[in-house]
């Protein structure tokens, strides 16, 4: 619902009666608070590969983020991504990005500087010898790889079996990180996301939609040594204003509480066969 964020559907009660209570006691700080410590945790304690997580206000920050962070601990400047991915509207990353027709956008869209592009890289999605050629043709230039683990723009594309570890350990070989984009599948099918179902342990992991139940939110997180490159650990600047206010983190631990609860995950899947068998039994009879 939404176009994702709103997993437990509209107007949850404890989702709702979280923000109420917590907007009685105001709206926006200007720095952290207890709330936005406890979702970090909560996160951490459902993701086996986060060990230290930051807030943003949507996934198309998370994602420009995680790519800056990338950049910064590895001193490189080229990234690559797969044609149809959709990582948000970053000049960077509004390449080949997928159905224009799904998204409401376009693939390449007018207003992006050609020199804005000129460090992302594309490979085809599922194609390991692609990735490899152009680490081959750009040696120690790339600074890493994001990826949609489902390229849910593009059809919802599965991956092959053992493309994801694949391009981990591609990676790995080279110096350059792999960034788990799971804005859009992060909680939305198991606790750990689709680095759980697929049994992944990348570097980084950008998230949104689900983590703030409704409302603007997103987060980028990962591994404790890259991860302590951001300010004010280290020297990569980040920052937002409304980034981790007190609605969003409300929000957001409310609706993780409730999907830890158990049988909730079947219950969505219950729901979801329910819609996709109804949707395939209207398109049957026009067959």
């Amino acid at each position: 619902l939404s176009w994702g964020p709103l997993v437990l559907g509209h107007a949850h009660p404890d989702v709702i009666a979280a923000i109420q209570r917590t907007a009685a006691n105001g709206t926006s700080y200007g720095a952290p608070t207890e709330l936005e410590n406890q979702l970090a945790e909560l996160v951490i304690s459902m993701v086996p590969s986060i060990e230290m997580i930051r807030f943003v206000n949507s996934g198309t920050e998370a994602c420009m983020s995680a790519l800056r962070l990338a950049r910064a601990y590895t001193g490189r400047e080229k990234i690559i991504k797969f044609a149809g991915n959709y990582h948000g509207h970053a000049d960077m990353l509004l390449v080949q990005a997928g159905s224009g027709v799904a998204t409401f956008g376009l693939p390449d869209s007018p207003g992006v500087p050609n020199g804005t592009t000129e460090n992302t890289l594309i490979a085809p999605y599922n194609d390991l010898d692609a990735v490899r050629s152009l680490f081959e043709a750009n040696p120690d230039s790339i600074a890493a790889a994001i990826v949609e683990p489902i390229a849910a723009n593009m059809g919802f594309v599965l991956p092959e079996e053992g493309y994801l570890q694949g391009l981990i350990d591609i990676c790995h070989e080279h110096g350059a990180l792999l960034i788990l984009d799971e804005v859009m599948t992060g909680f939305r099918a198991s606790t750990g996301g689709a680095q759980q179902a697929f049994n992944l342990d990348p570097d980084i992991t950008c998230l949104g939609k689900v983590i703030g139940g409704g409302l603007p939110v997103g987060a980028y997180a990962g591994k404790r040594d890259i991860m302590q490159i951001v300010a004010p650990a280290g020297t990569m600047y980040q920052a937002g204003t409304l980034s981790g206010n007190p609605l969003a983190m409300a929000a957001g631990l409310a609706t993780l509480t409730e999907l830890r609860r158990v049988g909730v995950f079947d219950q969505i899947a219950g729901r979801t066969k329910q819609l996709t068998d109804g949707i395939c039994h209207v398109m049957a009879e026009f067959e």
